[in-house]
């Protein structure tokens, strides 16, 4: 049991609010069951969520101790109340989790728990399937990562061993990944390789594309095809047989095809006749295609997962499922 007391920069607060701010870890969900069960008193009596505290007043806290802990990446997951995930597959060693555009993987700079992997763990903990007390050091981590307004497949690993080996086949290029994406005009020809050098600029958090190497710029492979085209728009399909920051957006555009909504590589004006808050790209199969040993994960050797619907096909091209 905790104590907070009421000083006079804190009085005229509601009840639930000043326990919320004391207290940033606790779930609201957990925080309004609690006042219900008298897990957190006022003055040593229950009291209702919306009383107001006076300077002076005392709180008891029946709390377990880690919703005390300073709010850091690795116990955000404390916050999620109700985890909100979009599971594609999921088996004893890993999880494929359709990340929807506008979530980050993890937090940028500052504290965040809406973020994929705070929920991923919140939803295994919930299940009993991570237990945080008995584990010495390891916790369910992402395997690979996408841009914050690109949605797509993401793949969580639920143990030490499956991390190492899906980060290995990432690697070596054992996992296929293909990306969904509505460029401006027609791609020809309809089918074909983009293959050239991508310099990185961390400051402006940009890449540029170069037809030549240079010092600093790095392959960049990426197959593509075209699906359908409409009202000046076509889907495309594009095979990732590198894996550089921005590599679809920018060899894409590069090509001059730029896509719909990307404000950082596609055409402002463009985009002008568009509704889209991020760029039309989604990360929408996976082929776990392992040619190599792949330990306890030779099961999923060639098979292929795929997310159910993404939202710009069904919007510019009628197509309900992928």
């Amino acid at each position: 049991m905790k104590e907070l007391s009421v000083r006079s920069n804190d009085a005229g607060q509601r009840l639930d609010r000043f326990v919320g701010k004391a207290v940033p870890l606790l779930p609201e969900s957990l925080l309004q069951k609690y006042i219900r069960l008298k897990r957190i008193k006022l003055n040593g009596k229950g009291a209702k969520r919306d009383t107001r505290l006076a300077e002076g007043d005392v709180l008891q806290l029946y709390i377990n101790d880690e919703f005390f802990e300073k709010p850091r990446e690795d116990n955000a997951w404390l916050k999620v109340g109700t985890p909100r995930l979009h599971v594609v597959y999921e088996d004893e060693n890993l999880l494929l989790a359709d990340k929807r555009p506008g979530v980050l993987c993890h937090s940028a700079g500052v504290w965040d728990y809406n973020t994929l992997i705070a929920h991923i763990q919140a939803y295994l903990a919930q299940k009993g399937e991570w237990r945080p007390r008995e584990e010495n050091a390891f916790a369910p981590a992402l395997c690979n990562r996408i841009d914050r307004n690109t949605g797509g497949i993401v793949i969580a690993a639920k143990n030490a061993e499956t991390l190492r080996i899906l980060n290995e086949k990432i690697r070596e290029r054992e996992i296929e990944k293909y990306y969904l994406c509505v460029v401006q005009g027609r791609p020809k020809p309809p089918e074909g390789r983009l293959e050239n050098y991508l310099f990185k600029d961390a400051q402006k958090n940009r890449v540029f594309v170069k037809n030549a190497p240079e010092p600093g710029a790095r392959t960049a492979v990426t197959e593509y095809r075209l699906l359908r085209s409409a009202g000046g728009l076509s889907l495309g399909e594009c095979r990732l047989l590198t894996g550089r920051t921005h590599q679809i957006r920018a060899q894409m555009a590069h090509a001059g095809w730029p896509l719909l909504g990307d404000g950082k590589y596609g055409s402002e004006r463009f985009n002008k006749g568009y509704e889209e808050k991020g760029q039309a790209l989604y990360s929408y199969k996976l082929v776990f295609s392992f040619p190599s040993d792949a330990g306890i994960l030779n099961y999923l050797r060639g098979r292929e997962f795929k997310v159910e619907q993404v939202d710009f096909a069904k919007k510019y091209f009628g197509l309900e499922t992928v």
